[in-house]
C-alpha cells in the first residue's frame, strides 16, 4: 500500500470522521473501489449495449457460434 496526502473540506472530513469507525484510510479505500466498481460495471454495460447493437459484430458472432462444436481444436490419442 502507498501513503499519500490529500487535502478534505472541512464537511468531508466530519464525514468521514463520523463513518470511518477511527479508521479513515480503510473508510476511503472502500469507498473508492466501490465507487471504481460501479464504474466498471457502468463500462463494461455500456459496452455489451454497443456490441449487442453492432449488427456487423452480431453477424460475427453467429458465424463463430455455428462452428463451437466442430471439434476443430480437439486433439485425439
Amino acid at each position: 500500500m502507498m501513503k499519500v496526502t490529500i487535502t478534505l473540506k472541512k464537511d468531508i472530513l466530519q464525514f468521514v470522521d463520523q463513518y470511518a469507525q477511527g479508521n479513515r484510510s480503510a473508510y476511503i479505500n472502500t469507498l473508492l473501489a466501490e465507487h471504481r466498481r460501479q464504474i466498471l460495471a457502468a463500462e463494461m454495460i455500456t459496452s455489451l449495449k454497443q456490441d449487442a447493437e453492432d449488427a456487423e459484430y452480431q453477424a460475427e458472432i453467429a458465424a463463430w457460434d455455428s462452428v463451437v462444436g466442430d471439434d476443430i481444436n480437439l486433439i485425439h490419442n
